[in-house]
């Protein structure tokens, strides 16, 4: 049975405590996702209010707030605490894209390690709404890494053979805030 999972390339979810282990065997890759205490929730929500009004607007249907929300630790091997704020349940909503979200670094030196889209094959595209960060990226494992400055406004895109890592850099405490898409290639 593990050889047929690994052979669709499917990935193995189980529950693992109060969180899920997600195990892909495109990448190898292992991330830990948990949800945070409804204090938590509460807090997060208090601390994005003042930079972002969350509400999903799906053609015909009823405004809403987010779908749940994820916590990170050490994020692809990066430091500190991640929340992913998704706005869409997974597998249902979304046609050609895997996420739709935002996501939080709440304070300075958050960071999500290096990582890749293309051995599942997907994109993704970083839309900064708030704060300030570095953007790290490079070309496959052992490429040369180049360090850029983000804020607001910012833009990035990642695909192929490319990996990307994000930090808060704040000299403010403020979060950094980023809208998430990862889309399917055809």
């Amino acid at each position: 049975m593990l050889r047929f999972l690994q052979d669709t390339r499917l990935p193995i979810v189980a529950a693992f405590f109060k969180g899920l282990i997600m195990f892909n065997f495109k990448d190898n890759t292992m991330s830990a996702t948990t949800q945070p205490t409804p204090q938590e929730e509460q807090q997060l929500l208090e601390l994005v209010a003042p930079y972002i009004d969350i509400k999903v607007l799906n053609s015909y249907e009823e405004v809403r707030k987010h779908y749940r929300i994820d916590k990170r630790e050490n994020m692809y091997g990066g430091e500190g605490t991640v929340y992913l704020i998704q706005l869409y349940e997974p597998f249902n909503e979304l046609v050609n894209n895997r996420i739709g979200c935002y996501m939080i670094l709440p304070t300075t030196n958050d960071w999500v390690g290096f990582h890749e889209h293309g051995k599942r094959k997907e994109q993704e595209l970083y839309v900064v709404l708030n704060g300030e960060g570095a953007y790290h990226d490079k070309i496959g494992q052992t490429g040369e890494e180049r360090i850029t400055s983000i804020m607001k406004g910012n833009v990035t895109t990642v695909k192929g053979e490319s990996y990307h890592s994000v930090r808060n850099i704040s000299t403010s405490n403020e979060p950094l805030i980023l809208f998430v898409i990862t889309t399917n290639e055809k």
